[in-house]
C-alpha cells in the first residue's frame, strides 16, 4: 500500500509542457531561434507591491510609444530597462498583466504569442 500524498508535485508547472528551468540566456537564444514569444511577469517588491515587466516585443512596436500609452491608459507609471541578454524590458508598476495582454491582443499580436506568467 502506497501513500499517494507524499508524490511530488510541481503546482507552477504549466499544464501541456515539459518540467524544466531554463537559465535567462537560453531563453533569449530561444527568443533569437524564433519563439517569438512577449512574455509578461510579475514580480513581487515589498509588502504588497508588486512589478510587472513586458519583454520580447516585436521590432516594429516602438518600447517608447508603448509604454507611454500603458501609463495612460493603466494610470500608472514605468520605465524601460535596456538589459544585455533581454534587450529591452518594459517595467511597470502594479499587477497590469491582464489590462498588459488585452491591449497588446487589440494591437494585432496574436493571442497564442502572449505568454502571462505569474502568481
Amino acid at each position: 500500500m502506497s501513500i499517494q500524498n507524499l508524490a511530488s508535485y510541481d503546482p507552477f508547472a504549466d499544464v501541456g509542457e515539459e518540467i524544466a528551468v531554463a537559465e535567462p540566456v537560453e531563453e533569449a537564444k530561444k527568443a533569437t531561434q524564433g519563439y517569438n514569444y512577449v512574455h509578461i511577469r510579475i514580480q513581487q517588491r515589498n509588502g504588497r507591491k508588486t512589478l510587472t515587466t513586458l519583454q520580447g516585443l516585436p521590432k516594429e512596436y516602438d518600447p517608447k510609444k508603448l509604454l507611454k500609452a500603458f501609463k495612460k491608459e493603466f494610470a500608472c507609471n514605468g520605465t524601460i530597462v535596456d538589459d544585455e541578454e533581454m534587450g529591452q524590458i518594459i517595467q511597470l508598476q502594479g499587477d497590469q498583466r491582464q489590462k498588459i495582454s488585452m491591449f497588446l491582443i487589440e494591437e494585432g499580436i496574436p493571442k497564442q504569442e502572449v505568454k502571462v506568467h505569474g502568481f
